[in-house]
């Protein structure tokens, strides 16, 4: 049976949405390469998208994920300031990267208390131009640490789940360094691994300097 399209409005741009469902493998790099990070590669090993560490910007808190030729698509950072600095949520910021005009501000995450890393804590995510009558469009449900979570939006509907799927371990073969990211059809896939990116600078991952 062919997966639901989940109608839902591209977040980086409709070029990363697919009319099917994906599969996509993401494996870390050691640090001494590009500062860390990891690679997403599709079922056929092809490099779709990249993410680079902290080590590579020389800036803490801050990640880049670009596509497989390596253009930058999203400058996410961790808002900093007085302000956050006395906000009990940290909260990240996605930009889309567009050459042709200035950055725009695609979502918020905002980032459980540091204390409250535990598997049943949801970590909700705001898309700009935000959504009527929502506070939040997404949610991580799960705990990424152990790569067991999924993506919802407001309505219930999973988005994209991580971790091993016997359908996805069939295409991609698991390993210690390597993960599945199954997106649904219609969901933008840089959206997707931009999450990914933060949830694994926020659970101490490759990103980290």
């Amino acid at each position: 049976m062919a997966a639901k399209v989940i109608s839902s409005k591209p977040i980086v741009s409709k070029v990363f949405c697919s009319s099917s469902q994906v599969v996509l493998a993401v494996r870390k790099r050691p640090h001494v390469v590009y500062g860390g990070g990891f690679v997403v590669s599709d079922c056929g090993q092809k490099i779709v998208f990249r993410v680079d560490g902290c080590g590579m910007l020389g800036k803490q808190e801050e990640l880049i994920v670009r596509d497989g030729d390596g253009d930058a698509l999203l400058l996410i950072r961790r808002k900093r300031g007085i302000v956050e600095a006395l906000n009990i949520n940290k909260q990240w910021k996605g930009h889309a990267v567009d050459f042709e005009g200035p950055q725009r501000l695609v979502f918020s995450l905002k980032e459980p208390k540091s204390s409250c890393l535990v598997k049943n804590n949801p970590i909700r995510i705001s898309t700009e131009p935000k959504g009527y009558g929502t506070k939040w469009d997404f949610e991580i449900k799960g705990y990424f640490k152990d790569k067991a979570c999924c993506i919802i939006d407001s309505h219930g509907n999973i988005i994209a789940q991580v971790g091993v799927e016997e359908e996805a371990e069939e295409l991609i073969p698991a390993s210690k360094d390597l993960y599945h990211v199954v997106v649904k059809p219609g969901i933008d896939q840089a959206f997707i691994i931009g999450l990914i990116a933060v949830l694994d600078y926020i659970y101490d991952g490759s990103t980290r300097c």
